[in-house]
């Protein structure tokens, strides 16, 4: 049992070592982790499932996780992960992805009931952890390591982070120490759910500039390549830590975890002694100057009440025949001295609903330039707008706005064309 249990984890994990070797680019590898982690919480989230629905169980043995093997489990991992993405030149992911079924299809068996206890349904289990699990591991890391589908891979960085900061870290505090999910009172769920909502707008906002603006993602081996300085890194330099940290201090007050506190406080305390000095020689040295003047203006942990801005100031075009549009650029201009409100007339462009442009040339129509342009006033107007740029909400605020208070209609160099007409 215990060579069958090395060879699980040694034979991947040999393998992917000499194909790492062969691939000694960064974003290859950059690419392979977060397939890696990709897979390491799909794989957990797998085994969650995989007992009720009847599809495998493992043996008890020393040195598991939640009747997971260890070892197993990273060889597993490493296998669905980042073997294929430094393979992907050799062959194309159908084959790759049905390889790795044929080592399962071989492997679990083989394996039974030594190590692990089939059930008579877990081809079944198997097909849905390749297309769950291996298939969006494999493209994360192909389109890191590719440089392509930053939107793509963006979204896909959110939902392996949000797993394993807000699931699989947690359930292991909640099994090694104390608290758990079932400590949350079920009339309070709703109420949680949005002050978590809440805490994660700057999060998603700082995360759609990162690709918007700054051509980049999150995950430190997969940066923006342009500094990034709109949206809420205009009022705080840390908007993810800091969303991340406030919502893991609700997590355990929820359920009720010391446990899961103290390593969030913990993880504050690392951020700020060991990552923060390196991410300030990196930034540094990729931004040169323009990172050291926002830095000096732009705190960690404090946001500022205005916002931080710098170069031309951004652009709202409104129409002034339309009564709310009207009334939105009073708001504005009283309020609002980084952005310049100007008349639709005057815009370069047809317009049909209200349109935005700032810094990095992004723009806007609709409620969505609104909500850009609330940006530029105070740190509360730029939450809400903010949380209005939402994905689903910026939609839905848009019908709202077409239906009841504005619909789209010429203005400007469209008004005039259609005048002509």
């Amino acid at each position: 049992m215990t060579t069958a249990r090395y060879l699980c984890l040694a034979l991947p994990a040999l393998a992917v070592l000499i194909a790492a070797r062969a691939r000694r680019e960064p974003r290859e590898r950059a690419g392979a982790l977060l397939a890696f982690l990709a897979a390491l919480v799909g794989i957990a989230a797998l085994h969650e499932a995989a007992g009720p629905a009847g599809w495998y169980a493992f043996a008890h043995l020393d040195g598991s996780y939640r009747g997971l093997p260890v070892d197993l489990w990273l060889g597993w991992a490493v296998l669905w992960g980042p073997l294929p993405v430094l393979l992907r030149r050799a062959a194309p992911l159908p084959v790759l992805l049905g390889l790795v079924f044929w080592v399962d299809m071989v492997a679990m068996p083989a394996l039974d009931p030594l190590l692990v206890h089939l059930g008579p349904r877990w081809p079944a289990g198997e097909l849905l952890g390749l297309a769950a699990v291996a298939l969006p591991a494999q493209l994360l890391g192909r389109w890191t390591a590719d440089r392509r589908r930053l939107a793509g891979r963006a979204l896909l960085q959110l939902v392996v982070f949000t797993g394993l900061v807000f699931w699989l870290l947690p359930t292991a505090a909640f099994t090694l120490g104390d608290g758990g999910w079932d400590r949350v009172p079920a009339g309070w769920l709703p109420v949680l759910a949005q002050a978590a909502v809440a805490l994660a707008v700057p999060a998603l906002a700082a995360v759609r500039e990162f690709v918007t603006h700054g051509g980049g993602t999150p995950f430190p081996w997969d940066p923006p390549r342009r500094l990034v300085t709109t949206g809420p890194y205009a009022y705080l330099a840390n908007p993810m830590q800091l969303s991340a940290t406030l919502l893991l201090l609700l997590l355990a007050a929820a359920t009720q975890s010391l446990t899961l506190a103290a390593g969030s406080l913990i993880s504050v305390v690392f951020a700020a002694a060991v990552a923060a000095p390196h991410e300030r020689q990196d930034m540094r040295r990729r931004h040169g100057a323009a990172w050291a003047a926002y830095r000096r203006q732009v705190r960690d942990w404090s946001p500022r009440l205005r916002p931080y801005e710098v170069g031309p100031p951004g652009r709202l075009w409104l129409d002034d025949d339309c009564g709310p549009c009207t009334a939105v650029a009073g708001f504005f201009r009283r309020r609002g001295p980084g952005l310049r409100v100007l008349p639709a007339r005057d815009s370069p462009v047809p317009l049909w609903r209200a349109r935005y442009t700032g810094p990095g040339d992004v723009p806007a129509s609709g409620v969505a330039a609104v909500a850009r342009g609330l940006g530029h006033v105070t740190l509360g107007w730029a939450y809400a707008g903010w949380f209005l740029q939402l994905p689903v909400v910026d939609r839905l605020a848009q019908l709202v706005t077409d239906a009841l208070i504005a619909p789209p209609h010429p203005a400007g160099p469209a008004a005039h064309a259609l005048g002509e007409g």
